[in-house]
């Protein structure tokens, strides 16, 4: 069994618990107008161009028959909708500068390559999928967890939850900690800002919070400016998961503004022209706190 992998990430403290590999699967039908990983989004593999890479030898221009690679206002851009030979290009390209967005791997590929780095799990680390949304590539995820639980590996996963129940179910008894996202309770803003229905991933959060994994899950909101931050969301959140489960445990993350460097990458555009900063400590302490007030016991700020 094969799946997309456009990125894994070692040595990684952000995604659970210790020093972790991080897996991030290719594909994702959310369409989050803020979103952090952009070149995540499209389950397609495509050509990624690198400015900075680039030494302006000409090689890729020579070489692209059908303009995909061009001059524009002085700028060298790739145009993906070209129909070039890209694998010739990128092997080409003497500095790097082109490159694919993922590979195709076997699931024995990616738990070896995960599993390099065992040593440090001990200290209580492990392996975490992430995207994208991993859940679209639900199969492979599972058979890759397989192999980790067999070797003793801590596993984690970060979801958005917007697949069927059964993605869930399958991958679910394989994992440490599951790492769910709750971005907004209003349905026609959930639908604004990402492209789809939050239906689904309430269904699946609340099937997730009366299973006997309830205590491994955590709900997460990103506190995204203007869309996700303000009181009104977050109470509303809190109140739903609380009721379902009142030992949630509740994560509330602090923008990225980093994100919006890769949007160009990928020819989407970030929802705001300019990425606000993070928020200040006393900021995200008020987010909690109208969290708590909600009847969420355990908050935590990311």
């Amino acid at each position: 069994m094969t799946g997309t992998v456009f990125d894994i990430r070692r040595f990684s403290t952000h995604d659970g618990e210790g020093i972790r590999t991080t897996v991030f699967m290719k594909g994702c039908p959310l369409r989050c107008v803020w979103c952090h990983n952009p070149e995540g989004i499209d389950t397609r593999s495509r050509p990624l161009f690198f400015q900075d890479r680039c030494i302006g030898c000409g090689t890729c221009r020579r070489l692209a028959k059908e303009g995909g690679m061009r001059l524009v206002e002085g700028r060298l851009r790739l145009d993906v909708s070209k129909e070039e030979d890209w694998d010739g290009l990128i092997e080409a390209c003497p500095a790097g500068a082109i490159v694919r967005d993922s590979r195709v791997m076997t699931a024995e590929q990616v738990a070896v390559e995960a599993m390099r780095d065992a040593p440090f799990y001990k200290y209580g680390g492990g392996v975490t999928f992430s995207g994208g949304e991993p859940l679209l590539q639900a199969g492979f995820v599972a058979e890759v967890l397989k192999e980790l639980k067999r070797n003793g590996i801590h596993t984690a996963i970060e979801t958005a939850l917007h697949v069927p129940l059964e993605a869930v179910e399958l991958t679910v008894p394989l994992l440490d900690q599951i790492y769910a996202d709750l971005k907004l309770m209003d349905p026609a803003a959930h639908k604004r800002a990402t492209g789809a229905s939050n239906e689904q991933i309430k269904k699946n959060l609340e099937w997730l919070l009366r299973s006997p994994k309830r205590g491994a899950v955590t709900v997460r909101t990103p506190m995204i400016p203007g869309m996700t931050d303000s009181d009104d969301n977050i109470a509303e959140i809190a109140r739903s998961i609380s009721k379902i489960y009142p030992e949630v445990t509740y994560e509330l993350l602090n923008h990225n503004p980093l994100a919006q460097a890769k949007y160009h990458l990928v020819d989407r555009e970030y929802y705001r022209k300019e990425a606000p900063g993070r928020y200040s400590k006393e900021q995200m302490a008020h987010f909690a706190e109208v969290a708590r007030e909600n009847g969420v016991r355990d908050v935590r700020v990311g």
